[in-house]
């Protein structure tokens, strides 16, 4: 089975929320906290650090966290994410976009009010823990389990456990 770690960041400037908006393969976008991958041999924060700084120009020195955690298992498919959430307590620079990847095409800082907006009808696993942060609502443990049955992502289904 294949796994990912990905490390997400919170990075809040005058109440607005810095949102990336995401090309996937197949033509799919979504919109995200900035965050990615963590590569082998990075600890979950350095790798947090750089991928903010490689999708936004944004250098982020400290975090705190994590704000919450999301894993996902998608059995049929072979795969399973765990996402860890953290807040940016700060940063420096201006925004830039040079994801090496070339996922990241926009860069927004949004408002609060706005952000329910831009979720909806994203993944459930992108926008319920997001929108939980925003309301206070996060769960005790602060982690949300989701698992996701069908052979592609054309066709799944999504249930929280």
């Amino acid at each position: 089975m294949r796994s990912w770690v990905v490390a997400g960041g919170v990075i809040w400037d005058a109440g607005r929320i810095l949102m990336v908006h995401n090309h996937r393969r197949g033509g799919r976008t979504d919109w995200s906290t900035p965050g990615g991958v963590v590569d082998e041999g990075e600890t979950i924060l350095e790798g947090l650090t750089r991928e903010v700084e490689e999708e936004t120009g944004l250098v982020v020195r400290e975090w705190t966290g994590p704000l919450y955690a999301v894993s996902a298992e998608a059995v049929d498919m072979n795969w399973i994410l765990r996402v860890e959430v953290h807040l940016a307590d700060g940063y420096a620079g201006e925004l830039s976009i040079d994801d090496p990847d070339g996922i990241v095409r926009e860069a927004r800082w949004v408002e609060r009010e706005a952000i329910e907006e831009l979720l909806d009808g994203q993944q459930d696993w992108l926008r319920e823990p997001l929108l939980g942060y925003l309301k206070d609502e996060l769960p005790e443990t602060g982690e949300y389990r989701y698992r996701i049955l069908g052979s592609s992502d054309k066709d799944f289904h999504v249930e929280r456990i």
